[in-house]
């Protein structure tokens, strides 16, 4: 029977719903999606992207590669912790790889993980969320809540616990342990974050706009290659660059105490390694791979942007130092940053000075969201994928890192007493507690400048002038200009103080800088301070 014209108005508004969600899940899903690879350890400075020979091909070619891109920490779980926040470490407190110094702590589950930007996008954007891989190297601790804690922000959850393994390791499937073994087909880490994605792509929702972080092992130790690829790159050995196996005069003690020239089974050790690397990351190539085929053939490429990053760069070598990250210097804190996406031009490169704590901002941006209502240090990347002119960009970025050591002597290396950390045999140390520094490092139309001050006893200084010196040999600290000194000194008291828009400020070289010498401290410009107290 035909409905009364009473009934007919009473079901209108429903008729209309129906008819307009597909629509408006339609206009949802149109917003772009985006995907964030996330690698562990990988370098660039020395190589480090050049198995990746498909990421090349499907990210570097289709898009944009930003050819001066930095952690503000070389060490992974602070520089993840920079990532998911936007946030310098003095920001976001998380100042080393343990509990005790703020990774994946209580503190850090209650104060930054619910304004983390996934959380955002989740909650405020409509997104639905995925992380598979390494997410900090404590998550999982058992007085942090074991993998039963699930962050807030993630509608999909396949979280690995502690540190990077490739075989028998946990996983935190949305809050439960899974355990995995030493299979190749069902539990090499890599693969298995592949197949997570695969999934997760195939059975996801169509009607919301989607966010995708996968954060694998490689290349970082123990570097156990896919069975396929152990006899790839036999030829291969380190670079032997001009800072290769060289003793580090005029630099920080720790630098100073490596053994040069190095033994022979340290070489062999660190070419091994180098070797390894590389191939654990023909795995992450095989994963790029199968995502953008996915995406491609789900029809979603074209709507998807796709970051590929690292959490910090490596050393092998360069000084003296056989094999590790958190020095100061380009190969430790320099990473790659490629970008493809909707409107981005093929075959870019952009030489403006960027940071992971971009990564947030910028994401948040291609998601819509009023970047105004974040606390969040870096800057919006997405002028640049758009091909934006006359960009008004910074000229600086803060470095800042706190060295960890032993109350008591290393076994392998008493000679060195308390203090020291990750000493290797023949009595090199990696790391100690006063390999404590915060940098500003300047990237300007007329300087490429690195300013570093330690917080140790002598407030030891290292200046770099990376376009006469790019491999950072000649501390030219006590031969700069005294003028230029200060104001590097006074712009990084600034920087280490600094929080959302103040640390996007103008630099020392800046038109607008603005620079008074009456805020200094001493006839030498140099500030002795204890900043580690200021992290924590």
């Amino acid at each position: 029977p035909a409905m009364s014209p009473a009934a007919l108005l009473r079901a209108l508004p429903l008729v209309v719903l129906l008819l307009l969600s597909p629509a408006r899940a339609v206009r949802q899903a149109r917003r772009p999606n985006v995907v964030l690879i996330l690698t562990d350890d990988q370098d660039v400075c020395l190589g480090g992207m050049t198995p990746l020979k498909k990421t090349n091909a499907l990210i570097a070619q289709m898009g944009i590669t930003f050819v001066n891109a930095y952690v503000p920490s070389a060490l992974c779980c602070p520089s993840r912790a920079s990532i998911l926040t936007g946030k310098y470490p003095h920001n976001h407190h998380v100042v080393n790889n343990t509990l005790e110094g703020n990774c994946s702590s209580k503190l850090w589950q209650k104060i930054q993980e619910p304004y983390t930007f996934p959380a955002l996008l989740k909650s405020m954007c409509g997104y639905q969320t995925f992380f598979a891989g390494k997410y900090l190297n404590e998550y999982g601790a058992e007085d942090a809540g074991g993998v039963g804690h699930v962050p807030p922000g993630w509608s999909f959850w396949y979280a690995l616990e502690k540190n990077s393994k490739y075989y028998n390791y946990t996983l935190s499937v949305n809050g439960k342990a899974r355990k995995h073994g030493e299979n190749y087909s069902v539990d090499y880490l890599t693969d298995v974050l592949a197949n997570m994605s695969l999934d997760f792509l195939e059975y996801k929702s169509n009607f919301e706009p989607f966010f995708m972080m996968i954060a694998t092992p490689a290349p970082h130790s123990p570097w156990t290659p896919a069975p396929q690829y152990t006899k790839s790159f036999q030829n291969v050995s380190a670079p032997r660059n001009s800072n290769f196996n060289i003793h580090g005069k005029n630099k920080h003690w720790l630098i100073r105490q490596a053994k040069t020239p190095m033994s022979n089974s340290s070489i062999q050790f660190l070419d091994d390694a180098y070797r390894k690397r590389w191939q654990t990351l023909l795995s992450v190539d095989d994963l790029i791979e199968k995502l953008v085929k996915k995406l491609e053939v789900n029809g979603e490429l074209d709507n998807t942007y796709i970051f590929y990053t690292s959490d910090n760069g490596f050393h092998t070598g360069q000084f003296s130092l056989p094999i590790d990250k958190r020095q100061l210097y380009e190969f430790d804190i320099k990473v790659p940053l490629l970008v493809r996406g909707p409107g981005i031009k093929p075959n870019q490169t952009n030489k403006m000075l960027v940071a992971n704590i971009d990564l947030g901002p910028t994401i948040l941006d291609i998601a819509g969201y009023d970047l105004n209502k974040t606390q969040m240090d870096g800057m919006s990347l997405l002028p640049f994928l758009r091909g934006d002119k006359n960009v008004t960009w910074r000229s600086d970025i803060l470095v800042e890192y706190q060295g960890e050591g032993y109350n008591g002597s290393d076994p392998t290396c008493p000679g060195l007493g308390p203090g020291v950390t990750h000493c290797f045999p023949d009595c090199v140390c990696e790391d100690s507690y006063n390999n404590t520094y915060a940098c500003v490092r300047t990237l300007s139309a007329s300087w490429d400048l690195q300013y570093c001050e330690f917080d140790d006893r002598e407030v030891f200084v290292e200046v770099y002038n990376l376009t006469a010196d790019p491999h950072q040999i000649n501390n030219i600290a006590k031969t700069i200009d005294q003028e230029i000194l200060e104001k590097m000194n006074y712009r990084l008291m600034m920087l280490q103080s600094c929080s959302g828009a103040t640390c996007r400020t103008p630099g020392v070289f800046d038109p607008g800088y603005r620079f008074d010498p009456r805020l200094m401290f001493s006839n030498h410009g140099l500030r002795a301070r204890r900043f580690s107290a200021q992290f924590l």
